[in-house]
């Protein structure tokens, strides 16, 4: 090769890796790569692969580089937003373990009232400085190429808002395959906006297809006569069940090692060697989702959104609540936190109860019993506080003569991050001592010796007032702390598969702790209905909730 030939190809080398284009995909590559060394899921070898996520990477950043004054950083400015777009998912991924769906915007709300200032100055800071940069050099001097570069953007906006079934079949065909049982498979196929393109499509199109269910007059005679069943067996047992926040047993991470025993010694008395485990459908966050299905018997799926109590409007859905309070019971939900979250005051009301109760600090205008007392330094109310205000609330309701049975739901909130503790009320009391730290492990075993002398003085109590009850207590989930490396590190149940989904469960059926196979949060309704009627419901076989339910809840129940 001559020397004139070599510069050419040095000079061709140099002009390639110099292309704002080769260096997007390759800045990805790297980006890819060092996620995956943390936790990630995308290797860089995988998102090369991914035919249907380049494409639209590529688009968007060019478009973004047509909107942008031309500048020696107009490809920097266009790449932040797309850079953004990839960060704050797999950020989600890494704590939370679960892939990012627009529907879950939808929550933001929510997330924005529990985050701590200084969490919420960062992530509004990083998320303000990504808009506005682009916003600050934009330029429209190219109109006709801004307004052909739409077309394709508009034409992917309109067919998956609008013709769901024509992507999905189409996705179907040109994508790779759909692993209905994990996002983060269908991820490493498809890529990140691919599949978020594709869920999108798949939430909406269950929207369609609901439309048939909601003249449901079949549905509606079938609950009435499992509500009509149990009215005329004659049960009318009191129920209380207790959800409580990230409500994580710290003994279950087998690798971990503390100065002192997160178990209170009230609690360990209590429950030792009777507690089981529920399966969750989630991990991190989303409380309701485990409310719906310990209210409603049924799995949380996302069909219709990232959140199903957002798809309540209020109207009958017949779920646990409903159909106890039409054969006679008295209903009654206290959250203690705000009602504008996850849709709760339209949620409670079509899964059937008739009375809501929240702190009264957070709605001055209700007529409540609950009030959050002094929490400036833990921001959630307490769960003893709480449990007081509802044994209250209890005894009075039974103090009523010839008063119907009460079906009494309570929803904690302490214990969420950011997992502090009012160290005037509650000092630490342990250290954790293991070579792998995580200081929010160390806060919420130390909450969890609190909040485990409080469910004991509880039960212990509830158990006077009420002695003929059965009692159902159960996390909602496992709390992120510092991520899931800390359940892997820790070996949070041996690190088994699935485990990031396994919560407590204490059953108190007559004053007497019960330990029962494992089961998910869907099976509790059918738990719940065959104690109540002493093993009749899952023999009855009529559908409704899970099936099954008497090899798990019949003879294995196993009384202490």
């Amino acid at each position: 090769m001559t020397a004139f030939n070599m510069q050419a190809v040095i000079r061709w080398q140099a002009a390639f890796f110099r292309n704002r284009y080769v260096l997007f995909i390759l800045f990805f590559c790297l980006y890819s790569q060092a996620f995956v060394a943390v936790g990630g899921i995308v290797t860089a070898r995988q998102f090369l692969r991914q035919y249907l996520e380049l494409p639209p990477l590529l688009y968007l950043f060019w478009y973004l580089n047509v909107l942008i004054k031309p500048s020696r950083f107009q490809a920097l400015i266009a790449a932040t937003p797309l850079v953004f777009s990839y960060l704050g998912p797999d950020i989600s991924f890494l704590l939370l373990g679960r892939v990012f769906r627009l529907s879950d915007l939808a929550e933001v709300p929510e997330l924005i009232g529990v985050m701590s200032p200084v969490y919420l100055i960062l992530s509004g800071g990083a998320i303000g400085a990504c808009l506005l940069l682009p916003v600050l050099f934009l330029s429209f001097k190219r109109w006709k190429t801004i307004i052909a570069g739409a077309l394709p953007l508009i034409a992917l906006v309109i067919a998956v808002a609008i013709f769901p079934q024509l992507f999905i079949n189409g996705f179907g065909r040109l994508g790779r395959e759909i692993v209905n049982w994990s996002d983060a498979e269908s991820v490493i196929n498809n890529g990140r906006f691919a599949m978020l393109c594709y869920r999108e499509a798949e939430r909406r199109l269950a929207h369609t297809k609901t439309d048939a269910f909601y003249d449901r007059p079949a549905y509606d005679q079938e609950a009435l006569a499992l509500a009509n069943w149990l009215k005329e067996k004659g049960y009318r047992r009191n129920i209380h069940v207790i959800v409580m926040e990230s409500f994580v047993d710290p003994t279950l991470f087998t690798a971990a090692t503390y100065s002192q025993s997160p178990e209170h010694p009230d609690y360990k008395k209590m429950f030792a060697g009777r507690m089981g485990y529920s399966l969750s459908p989630v991990f991190g966050g989303r409380t309701s989702q485990a409310e719906f299905e310990v209210l409603c018997g049924a799995p949380a799926f996302e069909e219709m959104d990232g959140v199903e109590f957002n798809s309540f409007s209020g109207t009958q859905a017949w779920c646990l609540p409903g159909i106890l309070r039409e054969s006679g019971y008295r209903a009654a939900a206290s959250n203690a936190f705000k009602p504008n979250f996850f849709n709760a005051v339209n949620a409670y009301q079509g899964v059937g109860f008739d009375e809501q109760y929240y702190p009264r600090e957070y709605v001055p205008a209700n007529d409540s019993y609950l009030s959050t007392g002094d929490v400036k330094r833990e921001i959630y109310m307490f769960d003893g506080d709480l449990f007081a205000q509802n044994r209250a609330f209890v005894s009075k309701a039974l103090a009523v003569k010839d008063h119907p049975p009460l079906f009494n739901y309570v929803l904690s909130m302490y214990g969420h991050l950011p997992y502090i503790l009012d160290k005037k009320k509650r000092p630490e009391f342990l250290k954790l001592t293991s070579k792998y730290r995580d200081g929010n492990l160390e806060r919420v075993a130390n909450q969890f010796w609190y909040r485990g002398q409080a469910v004991a003085e509880h039960v212990r109590e509830l158990g006077k007032i009420d002695p003929d009850s059965l009692i159902v207590i159960v996390s909602d989930h496992l709390p992120p702390l510092a991520g899931i490396p800390t359940y892997r590190k820790l070996r949070y149940l041996k690190d088994g598969k699935g485990n990031l989904y396994v919560n407590r469960m204490l059953v108190i059926d007559r004053g007497q702790a019960r330990k029962y196979p494992t089961i998910h949060h869907y099976n509790i309704p059918g738990l719940i209905l065959d104690v109540l009627t002493d093993g009749e419901f899952h023999r009855r076989g009529d559908g409704w909730f899970p099936a099954g339910l008497g090899r798990a809840f019949g003879a294995a129940g196993q009384r202490a």
